[in-house]
């Protein structure tokens, strides 16, 4: 299976357990791994015949920015679910950031990585 790679993406969310996550919002960072086969398409040299990495963007994008939930879990799942709606799109690894998370001791990231594909 081929890859296509989108790394930092990011965009302000609301998700969060606390009060002050959910009206303060805060930046999410997500990475994504597509699996697909691309060989029609580079045989072609056709976009119509893999993944559009930007719309790909745009909708995870949309995504983060949606309805809040508590959990950065269901959050990986449901950018999951919309990279799955992609037709060439057979599997994808999710990684959601959270690098501001509300954590008392001094740390870098808070990431959740999932893995989902249509079997």
């Amino acid at each position: 299976m081929d890859r296509v790679a989108l790394r930092g993406l990011k965009a302000r969310g609301h998700h969060g357990v606390y009060p002050r996550e959910r009206e303060e919002g805060q930046t999410f960072i997500v990475d994504l791994v597509l699996g697909l086969d691309t060989r029609a398409a580079a045989a072609d040299d056709d976009l119509a015949k893999t993944v559009h990495y930007g719309i790909v963007a745009e909708e995870v994008v949309a995504v983060v920015e949606g309805d809040p939930v508590d959990l950065i879990e269901t959050l990986a799942e449901r950018i999951a679910q919309a990279c799955l709606k992609h037709d060439g799109v057979l599997e994808v690894e999710v990684c959601v950031h959270k690098p501001d998370a509300p954590i008392t001791v001094p740390f870098d990231d808070v990431t959740v990585t999932i893995t989902r594909s249509r079997v």
